[in-house]
């Protein structure tokens, strides 16, 4: 964990002397290249218990750092807090020391009548209006998920026997009004009353708050993302069941898919290749 808290005359980029960072509290050689971001402090320890060991690193505001090592590959984890601003805070800073791939690992509301509370839905790309991301570039740039991190997670997927599907999420700056409920006192306007169906007709799949920013920004760095989401609401159906089962297997999956982009990444680099392709798999066996 950092301890020495002098800071350096920088107000562009705010770090200590040994480079950790402003927001996280973490350092150079504290952080893996894998890193997964919940937005739950609660849920990194839980991610943690998964891997063979585990370091807690830094607790600092709405984020909690642990390091480790899964199967030998080493992997982090570091929540962001709720909605774009913490998390585009934390991964700019995650990136900075050394973060190449993030995988968000969240809950969501389905939006899709097929979509039950407890399956996990794997987010190919977001719709964004999540706001931070438009301080980063046009709103018309999208936001994709790395088409390998989707594919790992699916593998992932597929090996733990886990019901899931594949899609595009709606990322909202708000948890009631920007995603169709009712504010305080029953506050609403007449364009808030479209976001649902307009979304389930356009084929979206889900509501959530990071995952456009992570993407986003994630793609404009040079960077690889994706993301998981346990659905724990049917807005459809008027259903909420918090399912610890269902976020226990997002974690699973996202751990896993861990694993299977380590190994991805050893048969890009013995094939002296730049992007993973499945005929990788038998050429280097």
């Amino acid at each position: 964990m950092v301890q020495d808290l002098k800071w350096q005359t920088n107000a562009n980029r705010p770090e200590t002397e040994n480079k950790a960072q402003y927001h996280i509290r973490c350092a150079p050689g504290d952080i893996a290249k894998y890193v997964l971001l919940p937005g739950d402090p609660e849920r990194v320890p839980m991610m943690a218990k998964l891997w063979d060991e585990s370091r807690h690193i830094a607790t600092y505001r709405e984020h909690v750092t642990y390091t480790g090592k899964v199967a030998g590959v080493e992997i982090s984890a570091c929540s962001t807090g709720a909605g774009g601003p913490s998390t585009a805070s934390a991964l700019e800073e995650l990136a900075e020391i050394g973060a190449e791939t993030f995988i968000r690992v969240g809950t969501c509301g389905a939006m899709q009548d097929y979509i039950d509370p407890g399956d996990l839905i794997i987010c190919a790309g977001a719709v964004r209006y999540d706001g931070t991301s438009d301080q980063y570039v046009d709103s018309k740039y999208p936001a994709l998920a790395n088409q390998e991190v989707v594919l790992a997670l699916i593998e992932a997927a597929e090996k733990l026997n886990v019901k899931y599907h594949v899609g595009l999420a709606y990322t909202s700056a708000s948890f009631f009004c920007g995603q169709g409920r009712p504010g305080f006192n029953n506050y609403k306007q007449s364009w808030m009353e479209t976001i649902l169906n307009d979304m389930q007709r356009a084929g979206v799949l889900n509501f959530e708050m990071e995952a456009a920013t992570v993407l986003t920004l994630s793609h404009l760095f040079g960077l690889r993302a994706g993301a998981v989401f346990s659905v724990v609401a049917n807005r459809v159906k008027d259903q909420f069941a918090y399912k610890g089962r269902a976020i226990e297997q997002s974690v699973a999956v996202s751990t896993e898919a861990v694993k299977i982009l380590a190994h991805w990444d050893q048969l890009k680099k013995q094939a002296g290749k730049k992007y993973f392709y499945p005929s990788l798999l038998t050429s280097y066996l």
